[in-house]
Parts: structure tokens; C-alpha cells; sequence
């Protein structure tokens, strides 16, 4: 080992940084800890000596000032508390866009978290003054929306998945055919639900096909089987040389062989979509109807509530989901549970849900409605110098795992600049005061006006402009990118 003179180790610059210590107690620090605390004003120096160590490894005149480093430190504070959840404008023309929160939320389910933000009746009979279920609030309705004898709502829906295999299956083979082993999203992976629930998972089939006499030969070999395991492709689709036994086939099957089936549908349609063109996207009613036990589905897909998984099918085996020691894990919290319940009620009559509820007045627009609303928006931001805008024809996507293939008809504002790149344009709208989505095409900016509300136009137009009306061709500084002591 070789050792450094004491003369070698005087050079290092390394040496001369400033102790956590001073940094912290230097007259401008004061502020600091006032703001943030004195712990986490520590924390953050010495976050900041352990890079500038480094940088002087390889720079010896990079030296930072005592008030350089305290800079830095405040910076990476106020970095760590500032805001970062926003309100944005879905321009993308992806309706249920997961990235975004999928399903907007109707004013009356906003109204409905408005009004038990505070305390509230959560899990109190107010007839009686004594405890009661928070499912009281939503069972009743969705087994009313749905036809079914039960219904039950926690967190999201592959918990209702885990719950449902963890309490009907409790550990014996789940079968599912090949087909339908997908990924939920998230890396989450049917799969891999199926082994947490505790069960054995047997595939059957073939990815593109799968029949009857597949289930006969996997019950053969596993009789203690309990669940067939449906997962109705609303979040992927295989084409071409394909094969599956209908919803009501493989329901006679399960029924003759004393199995359950279980059907992840996924969207969650409530209602007919067929005049819009998805005719092949089930309702939750008809999946019941063909035979399902027990039918799983979104609340924030094509139902258009909060982030929600449903279960609704034999009151016998609800009961069972309810009363499982996962179903509290996974309960709801009161501010989706008043969100899920007002928006459930939109469906009831005289109510039209297609007025009501946002996702689905979004599927609805007819390309007249569109083109009108791209006309207006055209219209507000005609004059701004060095842009150009015209409206275009385009296709848009139901989205976020529920028919994400399925293009819709629908209209842009193409938009160009002369002195920005679309990629410079499009980060402008996405950092302004007001935030936009849209999405690049041929190096123009689209913004999608299926997504868009009649409301959210003039506060388009006004981003639009603050994007590319008034300000140079260097791009801004992304709002994210923290301070550089180099």
C-alpha cells in the first residue's frame, strides 16, 4: 500500500470543502431551516459534498463556495416538497388514458368526494347508530346496474382478481387457457395473481387457440380444480387463425363439472356500445347472463367512475369475497366509495349515462361535434404569428385496457411553428401554466379534440398561445432539471 505525503494530501482540493457543519450553520441557511428543518437541511449537504467530492476527483478546479453548496442543497429541498400532481388537458385522443388517470370523473361523483371529505357515515347505520359495512353503500347498486343477486367494490381490479381466486379457488388449480394469460398492466401479470392468491395456475390451449376438449384433458389431470379463469381480451386482441369456446359454452362446461367461472372483463361496459362501434365489447350484464359465476370489472375504464374493482355475480359467493380476510386490505377508501356510488346512479332512469358521464359522452361525439370544436379552437388562435394550425382528420383510441386498438373516427388541430421543433412545441404545452397532452405526427403536434371538453377550449387556445405565440425559439429549461454546482 502506498501512502500519500502529508505535502499530496494538503493538494487535494477535495480536502478543502467545507464541513457539513459550516454549510449548515452559515448565516443564509437560516432560511432553510426554517422551511425545511434542520435534519433535512443536513441530509441535503452532505448529498451535496458526496457529488462535489466526486466532481473534484475528476476536476480539481471545480471548488464550490460554501454558498454554492447551500444553493444546491436548498434547491434539492425545494425539489422534494414542490408540487407534481396536475390538472392537464388530454388532447391525446386516448379517452380511458391510464397515464392521465383514465376516466375523467362526472361533476356529480366530484361533488359526491366534495361532500364526505369530512366525517361521514362510512361504516355507521344511521337508523340504527351501530357499525355497518362500507359495502352498504354499493352493493345495492351494483347488483341493481348489473342484474346480478350481489356485488362488492374494493381498491382496483386486479385486487378484485387476487380476492376472488384467494376466496372461491382457496388454493386449488385455477385453469385459464393460454390465450389469456396476459399482462394487466404495471408488469402485473395474470400469472402472477394467480400465484399470489395462493392457487396453482394450469394453462390450457394455445396462445391462439384453445377448446373445450383442452379443459376436459387439464380437469382430467387436475380434478381437484375449482375456478375456470375467463380473462376477456379488452386489453389485447390476437388475429388470425384463432379459436375459443363462447362465454356460454365454457359456463355449461364449468356448471357440468362442478367448477366456478370466473370472467375478468376488464372494461366494464355497463351499456350497449355497440352504435359506436364496438359491438364486440360484452356488458357486464350479458357475461352474467351467458353464465359467469362471478364477473370482475373496472371502475375508471369504460364504467367512467374512480379507480375501482367490482365483483358482482351469486350472492353466495360475494358473500365469500367479503367476508375474506384480503377483502380489507383491499377495501375501498370513502372518497372512491361516494365517487363509485354517484356515478353507478347516473346509470339508473330516467338518467342518461351517454349525457352524464364523461367517458362515455367522449366515445359518442359524431365527427360533425368534433370538427365543430376544432373549428373553434382553429378560430381563437388564428393571428399568432410564426404558427401554423389547420384541422385534420385523424383516429383516436378508447384506451387504457379497454378496446386499446379499437380506432375512433375523429379531428385535430395539427399544429407547426417556425421556430420550434414539434418536440419543443410539445414540451412548451406540456410545462405551461396551463398543461397539455397531445400527441407528434410528422413532425407537427396533434391535439385530439375527442378528449377535449367544450370548457377546456379557451384555456387550450390561451396555452397554445403562451406555447408559441409570444416567446423565442430557445427552447425553456425543463421545469424538473435541478441546479448544476459544475
Amino acid at each position: 500500500m502506498t501512502l500519500k505525503s502529508p505535502k499530496a494530501a494538503q493538494e487535494d482540493p477535495r480536502r478543502r470543502l467545507p464541513a457539513v457543519g459550516v454549510v449548515c450553520e452559515a448565516p443564509d441557511a437560516a432560511a432553510s431551516k426554517a422551511r425545511f428543518g434542520g435534519a433535512a437541511l443536513t441530509a441535503a449537504v452532505r448529498s451535496v459534498l458526496a457529488e462535489a467530492r466526486m466532481r473534484l476527483a475528476a476536476d480539481p478546479h471545480s471548488l464550490p463556495t460554501v454558498a454554492d453548496l447551500l444553493h444546491a442543497a436548498e434547491a434539492r429541498l425545494s425539489e422534494g416538497v414542490r408540487e407534481t400532481l396536475f390538472p392537464v388537458i388530454n388532447a391525446t385522443g386516448v379517452v380511458i388514458h391510464t397515464n392521465l388517470g383514465r376516466a375523467p370523473l362526472a361533476p356529480e361523483a366530484v361533488a359526491a368526494i366534495q361532500a364526505v371529505a369530512g366525517y361521514a357515515n362510512l361504516e355507521m347505520d344511521l337508523d340504527t347508530g351501530r357499525r355497518s359495512s362500507r359495502q352498504a353503500h354499493l352493493a345495492p347498486l351494483i347488483a341493481e346496474r348489473t342484474g346480478a343477486e350481489a356485488g362488492l367494490a374494493v381498491n382496483n381490479c386486479a385486487g378484485a382478481v387476487l380476492l376472488a381466486l384467494a376466496a372461491l379457488a382457496e388454493g386449488a388449480p385455477v385453469i385459464v387457457s393460454r390465450g389469456e394469460l396476459v399482462e394487466i398492466g404495471g408488469g402485473f401479470r395474470i400469472p402472477d395473481v394467480v400465484a399470489q392468491s395462493g392457487s396453482r395456475l394450469v394453462e390450457v390451449g394455445t396462445t391462439n387457440r384453445t377448446h373445450l376438449r383442452d379443459y376436459e384433458r387439464a380437469l382430467a389431470e387436475y380434478p381437484d380444480a375449482r375456478v375456470i379463469l375467463r380473462t376477456h381480451p379488452s386489453n389485447f386482441r390476437i388475429s388470425g387463425f384463432t379459436s375459443a369456446p363462447s362465454l356460454e359454452s365454457l359456463a355449461h362446461f364449468a356448471h357440468a363439472h362442478g367448477l366456478l367461472l370466473i370472467e375478468d372483463l376488464g372494461g366494464g361496459a355497463l351499456v350497449d356500445l355497440s352504435p359506436f362501434g364496438m359491438a364486440d365489447e360484452p356488458t357486464v350484464q350479458s357475461s352474467l347472463k351467458a353464465g359467469s359465476d362471478l364477473v370482475i370489472f373496472s371502475g375508471d375504464k369504460l364504467l367512467g367512475g374512480p379507480q375501482a374493482g367490482l365483483a358482482a355475480g351469486r350472492k353466495a359467493l360475494v358473500d365469500r369475497l367479503e367476508g375474506h380476510p384480503l377483502a380489507r386490505a383491499l377495501r375501498l377508501d370513502k372518497l372512491s366509495a361516494a365517487a363509485l356510488a354517484a356515478t353507478l346512479r347516473l346509470y339508473r332512469p330516467p338518467s342518461d349515462p351517454f349525457a352524464r358521464i364523461p367517458v362515455l359522452q367522449s366515445l359518442a361525439q359524431d365527427a360533425e361535434a368534433l370538427d365543430a370544436r376544432a373549428q373553434d379552437l382553429l378560430a381563437r388562435i388564428e393571428g399568432l404569428t410564426g404558427l401554423s394550425a389547420e384541422v385534420i382528420a385523424t383516429e383516436g383510441f378508447a384506451g387504457g385496457g379497454a378496446l386499446p386498438m379499437r380506432p375512433l373516427p375523429g379531428r385535430a388541430l395539427a399544429l407547426s411553428s417556425e421556430r420550434l421543433s414539434a418536440e419543443d412545441l410539445a414540451l412548451r404545452l406540456r410545462t405551461g401554466p396551463t398543461r397539455v397532452l397531445g400527441r407528434i405526427e410528422q413532425d407537427r403536434v396533434l391535439l385530439e379534440m375527442r378528449t377535449v371538453g367544450d370548457a377546456e377550449v379557451p384555456a387550450l387556445a390561451e396555452a397554445i398561445g403562451a406555447a408559441a405565440g409570444e416567446i423565442g425559439g430557445v427552447p425553456r429549461r425543463h421545469p424538473k432539471a435541478p441546479p448544476s454546482l459544475a
